[in-house]
């Protein structure tokens, strides 16, 4: 009987002690980041916003507009695609003066200078210090924000 009540205690012992534990916890919870959506803006030489250029970003199912005030918008990291059709282009060291020079500019208008991009007709470059870059005419456009 003895016997019996020493291993029914080794047991009972066994169980409680297996239940404790430290009170710190291997879990550990991650709250998603929602990535912030950046807005910039087109407009031209002299200010003006540029409505209705169509383009579509990497996150986008369908393309849309740039808004009556140039106003277009992205998730950082993305590629984002402009069809310049209907512009006359704006090749540096062209000897056309009509050129079309678009700006890419944030809301309070510093410039997005440094943005690398690739266009259709003319190649690659990057975004002059006053947000502008090199296209040819009507020439498609991505921007590698």
């Amino acid at each position: 009987m003895n016997k019996n009540f020493i291993l029914t205690s080794l047991v009972s012992a066994t169980l409680l002690l297996s239940g404790c534990g430290s009170s710190s916890s291997d879990t550990v919870i991650v709250t998603p980041v929602e990535p912030t959506l950046t807005t910039l803006f087109l407009i031209d030489n002299n200010g003006f916003s540029l409505a209705g250029i169509p383009y579509i970003c990497d996150s986008m199912q369908f393309s849309q507009y740039t808004l009556n005030n140039g106003e277009f918008s992205f998730y950082p990291g993305e590629n984002c695609s402009f069809d310049f059709a209907g512009y006359r282009g704006n090749y540096n060291g062209d000897p056309y003066n009509g050129d079309d020079i678009i700006h890419i500019v944030s809301d309070i208008n510093t410039p997005a200078n440094g943005v690398e991009y690739n266009c259709n007709s003319f190649g690659a470059g990057i975004t002059f210090e006053d947000g502008s870059f090199d296209y040819n005419s009507n020439d498609a456009c991505v921007f590698y924000f």
